[in-house]
């Protein structure tokens, strides 16, 4: 069993923020619960200039997405961008890179659910 899950959020506003605290802020509680460490390893954002008022350890924020779905430490990439096109593009691409995927984004699931969980199997 591995000792840490590392996790890569694609999309930093409202809800990326939040889930980043969530995991940082709680990092103790969700390990002694989950019994594995849960790293925020990678996020990647359009704007990486705004101050969300989260504290991420050098070089974890950046806007180039592909930096989140290729890094080795990151395990699970949540998507939280938004949208079809694009929100499409990450999950099937993390699919690919053999990532496991979270979207909070039930059109994109409604629209490319079954094209999504193919690809996942």
């Amino acid at each position: 069993m591995k000792s840490r899950i590392g996790v890569g959020i694609v999309g930093f506003g409202t809800v990326g923020t939040g889930v980043a605290k969530i995991l940082l802020n709680s990092a103790a509680l969700i390990t002694r619960r989950v019994g594995v460490s849960i790293d925020l390893v990678r996020v990647a954002d359009l704007d990486i200039a705004r101050d969300r008022g989260v504290a991420l350890a050098p070089g974890v924020l950046t806007t180039d997405v592909k930096q989140v779905l290729t890094d080795p430490n990151v395990d699970i990439v949540i998507e939280l961008i938004g949208g079809y096109d694009m929100a499409k593009r990450v999950m099937l691409d993390a699919i690919a890179a053999g990532k496991h995927v979270v979207t909070a984004n039930k059109a994109l699931l409604a629209l490319h659910g079954e094209e999504i969980f193919q690809a996942a199997t």
